[in-house]
Protein backbone atom coordinates (compact mmCIF):
# COMPACT_ATOMS: atom_id res chain seq x y z
CA UNK A 1 0.00 0.00 0.00
CA UNK A 2 1.37 3.84 -0.93
CA UNK A 3 3.01 5.83 1.72
CA UNK A 4 0.21 8.09 2.55
CA UNK A 5 1.50 11.88 0.85
CA UNK A 6 2.46 14.76 3.44
CA UNK A 7 -0.76 17.41 3.25
CA UNK A 8 -3.17 15.20 1.92
CA UNK A 9 -6.12 16.72 2.48
CA UNK A 10 -9.01 13.68 2.46
CA UNK A 11 -9.14 9.96 2.94
CA UNK A 12 -11.50 7.33 3.53
CA UNK A 13 -11.15 4.40 4.77
CA UNK A 14 -13.87 1.35 4.45
CA UNK A 15 -12.96 -2.48 4.69
CA UNK A 16 -12.08 -2.22 1.27
CA UNK A 17 -9.38 -0.06 1.70
CA UNK A 18 -8.13 3.11 1.85
CA UNK A 19 -9.43 5.95 -0.58
CA UNK A 20 -7.77 8.87 -1.30
CA UNK A 21 -10.33 10.69 -3.52
CA UNK A 22 -13.25 10.97 -1.79
CA UNK A 23 -16.14 13.11 -2.86
CA UNK A 24 -19.39 13.91 -1.98
CA UNK A 25 -21.01 11.06 -4.44
CA UNK A 26 -18.59 8.64 -2.71
CA UNK A 27 -20.13 9.72 1.00
CA UNK A 28 -23.16 9.50 0.10
CA UNK A 29 -22.78 5.60 -1.65
CA UNK A 30 -20.94 4.47 1.81
CA UNK A 31 -23.81 6.02 3.41
CA UNK A 32 -26.27 4.56 1.62
CA UNK A 33 -24.33 1.32 2.19
CA UNK A 34 -24.28 -0.88 5.74
CA UNK A 35 -20.37 -0.73 5.94
CA UNK A 36 -18.61 1.20 7.94
CA UNK A 37 -16.38 3.71 7.26
CA UNK A 38 -13.78 5.88 8.51
CA UNK A 39 -13.54 9.79 6.91
CA UNK A 40 -10.86 11.93 7.82
CA UNK A 41 -10.78 15.93 6.39
CA UNK A 42 -7.98 17.73 6.90
CA UNK A 43 -7.83 21.34 7.39
CA UNK A 44 -11.58 21.29 6.30
CA UNK A 45 -12.88 23.83 3.73
CA UNK A 46 -16.09 25.30 2.91
CA UNK A 47 -16.98 22.57 0.74
CA UNK A 48 -16.03 19.57 3.45
CA UNK A 49 -18.10 22.05 6.06
CA UNK A 50 -21.02 21.91 3.47
CA UNK A 51 -20.54 18.01 3.81
CA UNK A 52 -20.90 17.53 6.84
CA UNK A 53 -24.19 19.63 7.28
CA UNK A 54 -26.03 18.72 3.83
CA UNK A 55 -24.88 14.76 3.67
CA UNK A 56 -24.22 13.64 7.02
CA UNK A 57 -26.74 15.98 8.12
CA UNK A 58 -24.96 16.77 11.49
CA UNK A 59 -26.76 19.33 14.45
CA UNK A 60 -25.43 23.06 13.42
CA UNK A 61 -23.96 23.55 16.70
CA UNK A 62 -21.80 20.31 15.40
CA UNK A 63 -20.78 21.78 12.25
CA UNK A 64 -20.23 25.38 14.23
CA UNK A 65 -17.70 23.81 16.19
CA UNK A 66 -15.80 21.94 13.70
CA UNK A 67 -15.39 25.25 12.12
CA UNK A 68 -14.22 27.35 15.01
CA UNK A 69 -11.92 24.93 16.63
CA UNK A 70 -9.77 25.54 19.87
CA UNK A 71 -12.71 23.56 21.54
CA UNK A 72 -12.08 22.18 25.35
CA UNK A 73 -12.16 18.31 25.01
CA UNK A 74 -15.71 17.31 25.09
CA UNK A 75 -18.31 14.29 24.63
CA UNK A 76 -21.74 15.67 23.68
CA UNK A 77 -24.52 13.59 21.97
CA UNK A 78 -26.98 14.53 19.14
CA UNK A 79 -29.78 13.07 17.00
CA UNK A 80 -27.85 9.74 15.49
CA UNK A 81 -24.37 10.24 16.42
CA UNK A 82 -21.97 11.79 19.50
CA UNK A 83 -19.17 14.91 19.25
CA UNK A 84 -16.05 13.52 20.49
CA UNK A 85 -13.05 16.39 20.74
CA UNK A 86 -9.83 15.13 21.64
CA UNK A 87 -5.95 15.87 21.64
CA UNK A 88 -3.12 14.60 20.49
CA UNK A 89 0.72 15.34 20.18
CA UNK A 90 2.57 16.87 16.93
CA UNK A 91 5.53 19.13 16.15
CA UNK A 92 3.50 22.04 16.04
CA UNK A 93 4.55 25.48 17.76
CA UNK A 94 1.97 24.67 21.04
CA UNK A 95 2.59 20.69 20.03
CA UNK A 96 -1.48 20.02 19.99
CA UNK A 97 -3.83 18.53 17.42
CA UNK A 98 -7.17 19.27 17.76
CA UNK A 99 -9.41 16.35 16.63
CA UNK A 100 -13.19 16.39 16.11
CA UNK A 101 -14.79 13.33 16.02
CA UNK A 102 -18.03 13.10 14.79
CA UNK A 103 -19.20 8.74 15.50
CA UNK A 104 -22.30 7.34 14.69
CA UNK A 105 -23.58 3.77 14.59
CA UNK A 106 -21.84 3.45 10.88
CA UNK A 107 -19.27 6.31 10.45
CA UNK A 108 -16.31 7.65 11.97
CA UNK A 109 -15.70 11.03 10.67
CA UNK A 110 -12.68 13.14 11.91
CA UNK A 111 -11.67 16.97 11.58
CA UNK A 112 -8.29 18.43 12.30
CA UNK A 113 -6.64 21.42 11.33
CA UNK A 114 -2.89 20.63 12.59
CA UNK A 115 -1.01 17.61 11.51
CA UNK A 116 -1.87 14.19 13.12
CA UNK A 117 1.22 11.84 13.00
CA UNK A 118 -0.82 9.19 14.45
CA UNK A 119 -2.89 9.15 11.49
CA UNK A 120 -0.48 7.99 8.97
CA UNK A 121 -0.18 4.29 10.34
CA UNK A 122 -3.44 4.69 12.00
CA UNK A 123 -5.33 4.37 8.86
CA UNK A 124 -3.56 1.38 7.43
CA UNK A 125 -4.17 -0.53 10.60
CA UNK A 126 -7.67 0.34 10.32
CA UNK A 127 -7.78 -0.58 6.84
CA UNK A 128 -6.46 -4.02 7.76
CA UNK A 129 -8.32 -4.49 11.24
CA UNK A 130 -11.78 -3.41 10.35
CA UNK A 131 -14.64 -5.97 10.00
CA UNK A 132 -18.33 -4.55 8.98
CA UNK A 133 -20.20 -3.51 10.44
CA UNK A 134 -20.11 -3.50 14.32
CA UNK A 135 -16.25 -2.07 14.71
CA UNK A 136 -17.09 1.79 15.17
CA UNK A 137 -16.61 1.58 18.73
CA UNK A 138 -13.66 -0.26 18.31
CA UNK A 139 -11.83 2.46 15.57
CA UNK A 140 -12.98 5.13 17.54
CA UNK A 141 -11.39 3.73 20.49
CA UNK A 142 -8.25 3.22 17.98
CA UNK A 143 -8.42 6.82 17.21
CA UNK A 144 -8.59 8.09 20.43
CA UNK A 145 -5.66 5.54 22.20
CA UNK A 146 -3.42 6.63 19.07
CA UNK A 147 -3.96 10.27 19.82
CA UNK A 148 -3.46 9.87 23.57
CA UNK A 149 -0.33 7.42 23.05
CA UNK A 150 1.54 10.18 20.81
CA UNK A 151 2.11 12.18 24.04
CA UNK A 152 4.28 9.53 25.31
CA UNK A 153 7.01 9.95 22.89
CA UNK A 154 7.07 14.13 23.33
CA UNK A 155 7.26 13.54 26.59
CA UNK A 156 9.83 11.35 26.28
CA UNK A 157 11.77 14.08 24.25
CA UNK A 158 10.57 16.75 26.78
CA UNK A 159 12.50 14.61 30.22
CA UNK A 160 15.56 14.23 28.43
CA UNK A 161 15.74 18.33 27.53
CA UNK A 162 15.10 18.89 31.21
CA UNK A 163 17.31 16.63 32.12
CA UNK A 164 20.36 18.26 29.51
CA UNK A 165 19.14 21.78 30.90
CA UNK A 166 19.76 20.99 34.70
CA UNK A 167 22.87 19.68 33.86
CA UNK A 168 23.21 23.14 31.90
CA UNK A 169 22.52 24.87 34.65
CA UNK A 170 25.12 23.68 37.09
CA UNK A 171 27.48 23.58 34.53
CA UNK A 172 27.56 27.42 33.32
CA UNK A 173 23.98 29.21 33.62
CA UNK A 174 23.03 31.31 31.03
CA UNK A 175 19.98 33.10 29.68
CA UNK A 176 19.07 31.04 26.88
CA UNK A 177 18.21 27.86 29.48
CA UNK A 178 16.07 30.43 30.93
CA UNK A 179 14.31 30.77 27.84
CA UNK A 180 13.73 27.22 27.44
CA UNK A 181 12.54 26.82 31.27
CA UNK A 182 9.81 28.99 30.62
CA UNK A 183 9.33 27.75 26.87
CA UNK A 184 8.83 24.00 28.23
CA UNK A 185 7.03 25.49 30.82
CA UNK A 186 4.01 27.16 28.92
CA UNK A 187 4.10 24.00 26.66
CA UNK A 188 3.13 22.14 29.84
CA UNK A 189 0.54 23.95 30.73
CA UNK A 190 -0.93 24.38 27.33
CA UNK A 191 -0.92 20.20 27.46
CA UNK A 192 -2.69 20.24 31.02
CA UNK A 193 -5.48 22.52 29.49
CA UNK A 194 -6.38 19.85 27.31
CA UNK A 195 -5.32 16.82 29.19
CA UNK A 196 -7.18 17.32 32.60
CA UNK A 197 -10.28 17.70 31.00
CA UNK A 198 -10.13 15.29 28.67
CA UNK A 199 -9.27 12.84 31.24
CA UNK A 200 -12.53 13.77 33.11
CA UNK A 201 -14.42 13.29 29.81
CA UNK A 202 -13.21 9.56 29.62
CA UNK A 203 -13.94 9.16 33.25
CA UNK A 204 -17.36 10.05 32.83
CA UNK A 205 -17.66 7.37 29.91
CA UNK A 206 -16.07 4.87 31.69
CA UNK A 207 -18.15 4.95 34.48
CA UNK A 208 -21.31 5.02 32.24
CA UNK A 209 -22.33 8.71 32.57
CA UNK A 210 -22.49 9.59 28.70
CA UNK A 211 -22.64 6.50 26.19
CA UNK A 212 -21.09 5.93 22.67
CA UNK A 213 -23.10 3.90 20.04
CA UNK A 214 -21.99 0.41 20.04
CA UNK A 215 -21.11 0.76 24.19
CA UNK A 216 -20.69 -2.58 25.39
CA UNK A 217 -18.87 -3.89 28.81
CA UNK A 218 -16.40 -5.34 26.99
CA UNK A 219 -15.47 -2.07 25.09
CA UNK A 220 -15.38 -0.44 28.33
CA UNK A 221 -12.81 -2.10 28.96
CA UNK A 222 -10.90 -0.41 25.81
CA UNK A 223 -11.96 2.81 26.73
CA UNK A 224 -10.49 2.11 30.22
CA UNK A 225 -7.27 1.74 29.25
CA UNK A 226 -7.35 5.32 27.52
CA UNK A 227 -8.80 6.91 30.78
CA UNK A 228 -4.89 4.93 32.57
CA UNK A 229 -3.52 6.39 29.68
CA UNK A 230 -4.72 9.84 30.27
CA UNK A 231 -4.21 9.60 33.84
CA UNK A 232 -0.45 8.65 33.36
CA UNK A 233 -0.11 11.48 30.93
CA UNK A 234 -1.17 13.80 33.48
CA UNK A 235 0.61 12.72 36.20
CA UNK A 236 4.20 12.74 33.69
CA UNK A 237 3.04 16.59 32.65
CA UNK A 238 2.65 17.63 36.35
CA UNK A 239 6.21 15.58 37.46
CA UNK A 240 7.70 17.49 34.49
CA UNK A 241 6.25 20.91 35.53
CA UNK A 242 7.97 20.47 38.90
CA UNK A 243 11.20 19.33 37.60
CA UNK A 244 11.15 22.49 35.68
CA UNK A 245 10.18 24.63 38.62
CA UNK A 246 13.50 22.89 40.33
CA UNK A 247 15.46 24.05 37.45
CA UNK A 248 14.65 27.13 37.54
CA UNK A 249 15.28 27.60 41.43
CA UNK A 250 18.91 25.70 40.77
CA UNK A 251 19.51 28.48 37.92
CA UNK A 252 18.29 31.31 40.35
CA UNK A 253 20.32 29.98 42.93
CA UNK A 254 23.48 28.89 40.64
CA UNK A 255 23.44 32.57 39.37
CA UNK A 256 22.60 34.40 42.73
CA UNK A 257 25.69 31.96 44.29
CA UNK A 258 28.13 33.26 41.53
CA UNK A 259 26.96 36.72 41.88
CA UNK A 260 27.99 36.46 45.44
CA UNK A 261 31.05 35.16 44.79
CA UNK A 262 32.30 37.84 42.19
CA UNK A 263 31.08 40.64 44.69
CA UNK A 264 33.06 38.75 47.67
CA UNK A 265 36.25 38.33 45.44
CA UNK A 266 35.13 42.27 44.46
CA UNK A 267 35.11 43.76 47.90
CA UNK A 268 38.33 41.79 49.09
CA UNK A 269 40.22 43.45 46.73
CA UNK A 270 38.42 47.06 47.17
CA UNK A 271 39.45 46.65 50.67
CA UNK A 272 43.01 45.81 50.32
CA UNK A 273 43.27 48.70 48.42
CA UNK A 274 41.74 50.99 51.21
CA UNK A 275 44.37 50.88 53.46
CA UNK A 276 47.26 51.12 50.38
CA UNK A 277 44.78 54.42 49.17
CA UNK A 278 44.88 55.80 52.60
CA UNK A 279 48.76 55.35 52.83
CA UNK A 280 49.62 56.53 49.66
CA UNK A 281 47.18 59.75 50.28
CA UNK A 282 49.05 60.63 53.75
CA UNK A 283 52.45 60.64 51.96
CA UNK A 284 51.16 62.96 49.45
CA UNK A 285 50.51 65.50 52.26
CA UNK A 286 53.24 68.35 52.68
CA UNK A 287 53.83 67.94 56.32
CA UNK A 288 56.78 69.47 57.93
CA UNK A 289 57.69 66.11 59.88
CA UNK A 290 57.58 64.04 56.90
CA UNK A 291 60.24 66.63 55.16
CA UNK A 292 61.98 66.97 58.57
CA UNK A 293 62.86 63.64 59.01
CA UNK A 294 62.81 61.84 55.86
CA UNK A 295 65.78 63.42 53.74
CA UNK A 296 66.60 61.00 51.79
CA UNK A 297 64.45 59.11 48.52
CA UNK A 298 65.34 55.35 49.94
CA UNK A 299 64.10 56.11 53.47
CA UNK A 300 60.77 57.48 52.13
CA UNK A 301 60.53 54.57 49.95
CA UNK A 302 61.16 52.56 52.44
CA UNK A 303 59.16 53.70 54.93
CA UNK A 304 56.02 54.00 52.29
CA UNK A 305 56.74 50.27 50.82
CA UNK A 306 57.15 48.88 54.22
CA UNK A 307 53.56 49.96 55.74
CA UNK A 308 52.11 49.36 52.59
CA UNK A 309 53.26 45.55 52.35
CA UNK A 310 52.69 45.28 56.22
CA UNK A 311 48.94 46.35 55.41
CA UNK A 312 48.57 43.99 52.86
CA UNK A 313 50.09 41.19 54.72
CA UNK A 314 47.77 41.93 57.78
CA UNK A 315 44.31 41.66 55.64
CA UNK A 316 45.59 38.23 54.14
CA UNK A 317 46.28 37.06 57.69
CA UNK A 318 42.63 37.83 58.88
CA UNK A 319 40.95 37.12 55.54
CA UNK A 320 42.42 33.53 55.59
CA UNK A 321 41.37 32.63 59.50
CA UNK A 322 38.35 33.83 58.94
CA UNK A 323 37.54 31.80 55.55
CA UNK A 324 37.14 34.81 53.70
CA UNK A 325 39.62 33.39 51.17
Amino acid sequence: MAERPKELATFLVDAGGVHDQVDRDVVEKHLAESEFFWLDLYKPKADDLDLLADVFKFHPLAVEDAAHFGQRPKLEAFDGFVLLVAYGANADKDGLVEVHCFFGERFLVTVHRDSCPPFDELRVRAAREMVPPATGAMLLYTVVDALADSFFPALSKLDDRIDELENGVLQKPDDAQLQQVFSLKRRLVTWRKVITPERDMFARLVTGVVAIPGMTPEMERYYRDVYDHLIRISDLVDSYRDLLTGAMDVYLSTVSNRLNEVMKRLTIVATIFMPLTWITGFFGMNFGWLTGHMGSGPSFLGFALASQVAAVGVMFVIFRRRGWM
